[in-house]
């Protein structure tokens, strides 16, 4: 089994690099997760817009069960999605969520957009989505400063370890240092060759914020929801660059996007439901690129964010 390295955040915990990514494993969901405990597999990145976190903890409690890990030994993540960000829905919601994982705690929780959205109630729309029940996008008036401290009861109660965000940029950063009683742990942002953040990158780390990226091999996950920005970007798996680069070390060009942005000191969360595709995701961080192939990789860089709210809601410009 490989040994994945740890990252330390800057209230002490620690975090595996490489984690696996629960966004849109709906089949089997506990039969993936125990699947990928039994391979290695120590953070579990949820959220409730996934709408699989019972299926994700009875993979759990039933890895536990059969001696594989320790409640201790895992990192469970999940995320406030946005119909919950008045500090009175904050604490409901997460203790539901923690409910449907059969935990007691978080190890670390986001804030999943800077967004907040009119409620909708689990019991009439699960996962909730972007829309109120009449199918529009009616935003709420919680300040993220409002949202923030209440993650920060969170912590103070013991529900969470660790808080952090998602989808954010660096100016709302800025604001919201002004404010933290507790520094956010994680920034968890979309980054792959086609969308570096390299500015990003740098703030987060200047102010001692771990950074996670998600959707690592670019365009490739959002195929899967047949948007066309996915469909008429060129796959990384199949670039020049990238190919070259992963014939000339022996590995796949998926080991070579993950160890392209682990290299960088980020986190990462692939997900696969196959079991060769798991163990070679995490054997992505047993080798290592030279400065010259992560600079090639870089400059493939074209600012295509996938992960845009107008282009699916025509609508809640939050990258603008």
């Amino acid at each position: 089994m490989v040994e994945i390295p740890k990252i330390k955040l800057n209230n002490g915990q620690e975090i595996p690099q490489v984690g696996f990514g629960l966004w849109k494993v709906t089949e089997n969901t506990a039969d993936v997760v125990y699947e990928a405990i039994k391979q290695g597999y120590r953070l579990f990145d949820g959220a409730f817009d996934y709408g699989n976190e019972k299926g994700a903890g009875e993979g759990v409690k039933r890895a536990i069960a059969d001696g594989l890990v320790k409640r201790e030994d895992l990192v469970i993540v999940s995320k406030l999605w946005n119909t919950f960000h008045e500090k009175e829905r904050v604490e409901p919601i997460v203790r539901q969520q923690l409910e449907w994982w059969g935990i007691d705690y978080f190890d670390v929780f986001y804030i999943h957009f800077p967004v907040a959205l009119q409620y909708v109630d689990p019991k009439d729309s699960y996962p909730s989505g972007w829309t109120n029940l009449e199918g529009k996008v009616v935003e709420s008036k919680a300040t993220i400063q409002e949202t923030w401290q209440a993650l920060e009861n969170l912590v103070d109660i013991g529900l969470v370890k660790s808080i952090g965000i998602s989808n954010f940029q660096g100016a709302l950063i800025i604001d919201l240092l002004r404010y933290a009683r507790i520094r956010p742990a994680i920034l968890q942002v979309e980054i792959h060759p086609y969308l570096v953040q390299t500015a990003l990158i740098k703030y987060a780390k200047s102010e001692g914020i771990t950074v996670t990226a998600y959707s690592s091999f670019g365009p490739q996950s959002f195929i899967e929801l047949d948007w066309d920005k996915a469909k008429d970007t060129p796959t990384l798996f199949q670039h020049p660059v990238v190919t070259a680069i992963a014939e000339k070390h022996g590995k796949t060009t998926g080991q070579v996007l993950l160890r392209w942005a682990t290299q960088q000191g980020l986190a990462v969360i692939p997900k696969s439901t196959e079991i060769n595709r798991m163990v070679e995701n995490l054997e992505s961080v047993t080798f290592d690129l030279t400065e010259e192939d992560i600079k090639a990789i870089t400059g493939l860089n074209k600012d295509i964010r996938f992960n845009n709210p107008p282009d699916y809601l025509g609508t809640l410009y939050i990258f603008a």
